[in-house]
This record gives structure tokens, sequence and C-alpha cells, in this order.
């Protein structure tokens, strides 16, 4: 095992193989490294049948090393800094009594993977379903998501995303308080879990995104300051100071993030990374933290044959973040368009306030779904200035649209659901103009049924101070829109409990008829070769003052067109498309789908005909061989 260097000795260089964290190398091997550039000393201590304290050799660029025999996985262990504290590992692989408590040894070698002919899926195939692993089942645990997981792929779902698992205090949590960025939350089931709920997706055919935040941690359970210079004051974040990617010291912060992503899709196999906040990533280096990580994901899938991707999110609208390198952008594969989903939003809701203060005309919905962003270096009368540049030239897959997401359902002050406050019919709507667009659609968990649970914003801090200041800072979220309820007590078991899903409504009444809608719309998105096409190029949308828009796609001979009626009155639409016959295939205000009845008029039309459709309704027609039912 590694000892303590004498202080005249210049320090070693770290092992060239050596990973951040424990790496278990059998027969009762155990290497460590540990980043501790502020440290005069550490040592590794040891919780197994005896307390053992093994000094670390310190290496160059502040790392620490140890080789230890005689220890196995399962063995807990914190690391001694002297002065500065006994802490857990920042890059624990498993923190088995919390965000305070001992780190734990893990041997990823022992997991019986069964999806070793997995290699991913194309991106263009990725119809996401974003879930929260603690509500979405009563259990809260990633192996309880496996029962489900037929279901989803029943409804034609291909990829799920879950929302960061990274561990934080206690049981409760959105997953954006999470202080370890690479261990699984031990209440849903530790590493193991996660690894099983991954094997089962893979062999289903679905592909795994997992969220991860590199833009802050939670403000309970890190302790990467006692380490070394994670955090600068130079820049300031909504969490406080911001995290050093492009001060002194930065190379091995960004390693830091970099191993977290590596070791995510490596050990884990997770196929997608959702970055959260990129925004929150002050980073103003000639090569970007951004860029070097998307350089290191896609070296790993091109030296593994695998399909993986970097999705952003990110409020900036800046083209750049899926530009690629050579072009000056940062090579990311697809990020989020929040304009597509407020423009959405703003039509069906009418509401003014808050961002929504920018949209609700037909014009924006139009733009979005020609080009993906409605602010392109357009002034925002929300912001104050003008916002964002073009999406005009960024392919169609390199967008991410919803109706729903947890942010937009779950920052709301009663996190309210489309479904609590939307009629039927619009309910319908809106799955329209997601999954008829060209981009990549996302549902958020539930939607497909109309869920009722809310979706809140829930902690469960230890601290009561931190709790305070939490419940303080809710309320101070919401004044700019006005809604005028104050919300739940983040901390209360109550409303987290609230926020767990019905599953059982989607066999229940409108619930059920809704969610076969929802499968007929991705069987369409499915079958139908325009609609699989996604382009912008082979489109076009034109909207109308009354509030309707017309969207035509192509690919080959094959044609759709969709006619969405965004008003509360019936609407007759003279069409001007190809010569026919063109057959319906859907229309939202079908009895079947308990509307008030179709009023497309003719089944089959030809060049040159009207089309009347009902408020708050859309039909498509399609040029193409179509062997479903329609309706």
């Amino acid at each position: 095992m590694s000892g303590p260097r004498h202080p005249g000795i210049a320090p070693a260089l770290v092992p060239e193989a050596a990973r951040l964290g424990p790496t278990y190398l059998g027969d009762g091997r155990c290497e460590f490294l540990v980043w501790a550039p502020v440290c005069e000393t550490v040592s590794l201590k040891l919780l197994d049948q005896t307390e053992r304290i093994i000094p670390m050799g310190k290496c160059d660029k502040g790392y620490w090393h140890a080789l230890v025999e005689e220890v196995f996985p399962g063995t807990r262990y914190f690391y001694d800094l002297g002065s500065r504290g006994v802490r857990p590992d920042p890059a624990s692989r498993f923190q088995p009594e919390g965000v305070h408590g001992p780190s734990a040894i893990e041997d990823h070698r022992s997991f019986m993977w069964q999806d070793d002919k997995w290699r991913g899926i194309p991106l263009t195939d990725y119809i996401i379903y974003e879930l929260h692993v603690g509500v979405f089942t009563q259990s809260g645990t990633f192996e309880a998501i496996i029962p489900l997981l037929d279901y989803l792929c029943g409804l034609g779902v291909t990829a799920i995303e879950l929302m960061p698992v990274s561990q934080f205090p206690e049981a409760r949590n959105w997953g954006y308080d999470g202080a370890y960025t690479f261990a699984p939350q031990n209440s849903y089931g530790g590493p193991g879990g996660l690894k099983s709920l991954v094997n089962e997706c893979h062999l289903r055919g679905l592909a795994v995104i997992l969220d991860v935040v590199y833009n802050h941690f939670g403000p309970e359970g890190s302790y990467l300051g006692s380490f070394g210079p994670y955090f600068t004051d130079r820049y300031k974040t909504p969490w406080g100071d911001a995290v050093n990617f492009d001060g002194p010291c930065s190379d091995e912060v960004r390693r830091f993030f970099i191993e977290s992503a590596l070791y995510w899709i490596s050990e884990f196999r997770i196929d997608a990374l959702r970055i959260d906040a990129i925004h929150g990533i002050y980073d103003f280096s000639a090569k970007p933290f951004l860029l070097k990580l998307s350089e290191s994901v896609h070296g790993y899938a091109e030296k593994n044959d695998r399909k993986i991707y970097v999705i952003a999110e990110s409020d900036l609208n800046d083209s750049r973040a899926v530009s690629p390198p050579e072009s000056g952008g940062l090579g990311l594969d697809c990020q989020w368009n929040e304009d597509f989903h407020h423009s959405l939003h703003a039509l069906l809701t009418g509401e003014k306030t808050g961002y929504y203060a920018d949209f609700g005309r037909i014009e924006d919905m139009e733009k979005a779904l020609k080009e993906g962003f409605v602010y392109g270096d357009r002034y925002s009368v929300h912001r104050k200035r003008s916002h964002g540049n073009s999406s005009e030239k960024v392919p169609a897959h390199r967008l991410v649209v919803f109706s729903q997401n947890h942010d937009q359902v779950g920052n709301r002050a009663m996190g309210d659901r489309l479904s609590s406050s939307l009629s039927f019919e619009k309910l319908k709507l809106a799955a329209g103009v997601v999954l008829l667009s060209p981009f990549i659609p996302l549902l958020f968990m539930g939607e497909e049924y109309a869920e009722t649970a809310p979706f809140h914003y829930f902690i469960s801090h230890s601290e009561q101070a931190l709790i305070q200041a939490v419940r303080e800072g809710r309320k101070q979220e919401f004044p700019s829109f006005a809604w005028g309820d104050e919300p739940p007590d983040p901390q209360s078991a109550e409303t987290f409990l609230r926020s767990k899903l019905n599953l059982d409504l989607r066999a229940k009444g409108t619930h059920k008829t809704l969610f076969t809608f929802y499968k007929k719309m991705l069987a369409l998105r499915r079958t139908l070769p325009p609609l699989r096409n996604l382009s912008k190029q082979e489109m076009e949308v034109m909207s109308h003052a009354e509030g309707q828009l017309f969207v035509r796609r192509w690919f080959e001979s094959d044609e759709v067109f969709c006619l969405f009626n965004f008003s509360s009155g019936h609407a007759t639409i003279q069409v001007l498309v190809g010569q026919g016959p063109w057959r319906l295939a859907i229309d939202s205000s079908s009895s079947s789908w308990e509307g008030p009845g179709s009023s497309s008029g003719e089944f089959m039309i030809t060049n040159g005909a009207s089309v009347t459709m009902n408020p708050n309704s859309f039909v498509v027609y399609s040029k193409t061989t179509l062997e479903e039912t329609s309706s």
C-alpha cells in the first residue's frame, strides 16, 4: 500500500490508469484516488472489521493515492483530512447511510448484464418519457419501475428519462439537490437497483437518459469545499457560488465531472445524459467544459460502438450549444426548446404573466414549428432585452419539445398539470402539436392519461435553518406570475405523497380514452413516413389570424397535412394541397375520442376542398398507405 511521501521528495505522478474514487480490482485489492490540493495530509479511514487508518501518498496536481489490500466490496470508509475533518468521498460510488455517512466500495464487475447486444437507438427514434423515480410508483424505487416498462413500450415510448438520482439528503427530493455526482440514491435502490432498471430497459429496446446536475450541488451534504477549489466566487448562480470551470485548478474540476459522465455511461450503460441548466455553467475559456464533455462522451461511444448522446437544458436560445465544434459550437446532440412549450402553453391557457408575457400569438406557434426558437435575437418584454439567436439552421432532431415537463409543472406554485385547468379537447390538441411536430417529443409522466395528482417541489433536509430558507425562497419565486397561491410546504411528507402518480387512472373513463389517443398518435408518428422524417426542410407551416395552423410534411412520395384550430369557435379552412385523394388519419374531435363529433367533412378529400373544424381540435390527412383504422 502507498504511504506518505518525504517532504523533500517531489510528489509522485498520478498512476496513469487511476480513476477518481474507489476502484475495486478484485482479490481484496482496491485503489483510491482523491483530489485534495488544499490538504496537508489525507488518510483513508476504513470501517471494516477493525477500523484502519491508512496514510495516502501525495501525487502531483494535488491528488492523493492509495492501493489497499484486504478490503472488500461493501466496506465503508471516510477520508481523514486532518484539520479539515473526516469526510465522505466526493467521488463516492454509494452512500448507504445518506449524504453525511461513510462511502462504500462497489464491485461493478459483479453485476450480470444481459444486454450485451444493445448498442442504443438513433436519436431520431427517441420518444422520451420523463419520470421521477420517487413518485412514479408507490414504493419509489428503481426496481419498482421495471413492471411498468411494458406499459411504456406499449404506449410507444422509446426512451425513459430519469430525473436526477445522485445521492441527496434523506429520502425525498426533486433530485436537483444531489451531493454526490457518482452515487445513485440509496433509498431508490443504489447502484444495483439502477443497473437492474437499465438492463431491463435495454432488453425491451428502451434507451435510458439520466438527468445530471453539473452546475451546482445541493445545500446539504456536499463537502467538496473541504477538499479543494471546486467553486469560485467570480460568478454567482441562483444556488450560490458557481462551479469552478475556468479558474485556477479548473482542469481537475473538469476532470471530476467528465469522469462522472463517463462513469454513468460505462458502469451503468446509460444511453444519454441530460445536462441540467447549462446556462448555470459559467465558463469563458477558449475550449469550454461542455465541449470537452461532449468530446469525451462521443469518443467513448465511438470506441465502444454505442449510440450515446448529450442533451442540454438551456434558457439561452443559443444554437451554438448544438452546433458542431468546427463551426464554433459545443457539439452537444440536442437541447430542450422552452420556446415551443411557452408558445403552446400560452395559446392553450391564455396565461400572460411571467415569461408567458412574451407569447400567446398564433404566429409564435408557427415560428416554433418552423424553426424551433421563437426568440432568435428578438426583443423580449419579459427580459427587457433582445434574446437568443436563430435556430433556423438547427436540424429538427436537435431540439426536444413538450407540452409539460418537471420544471413547467413543478415550478408552478401548486404543481398543477395541464389536466387540472384545460378541457379534454385542449389536452388532445396539446398532444397533437407536440407529437406531430418534426422535433423529438418528450412526455411528462402521467400526461398520457391526464394524471390528476400535482407534481410539487419537495425536499427532506435535516437542518431546520436550511428548511426554513427553502420555504421562504419558494414563496418568493412566483411574484411575476401572479398565481396568488402560496406553495405547499416543500419539507412536508404530505407534499411529496400528493405527488405520487395514480397509474390506475389510465384504465378508467376519459383517462383511458386519452391514453388510447396518445397511443394512436405515437403509432401515427411511427408508421407514417412524413411523421418519422424529422426535417424542417420537408415541411411548410402557415398560420391564420383566427387561430389556425396548417402544417404539411412530406417524405419522398408520401405526404400528410395537419390542421390545428386553437380558437373557441368552429373554423372552415380552404385546403390547397396536391392532388388526392387524401385520407383522414385522425380527427381529435371524433366521438370515438369523446369529442363533440367529427365536423371535418369528407373522409377522403381532393385538392381544393374545405375542412370544417371543431373548436380546439386538429385533423390529420394522409396521402400514404395507412393500415390502421382512422377516426
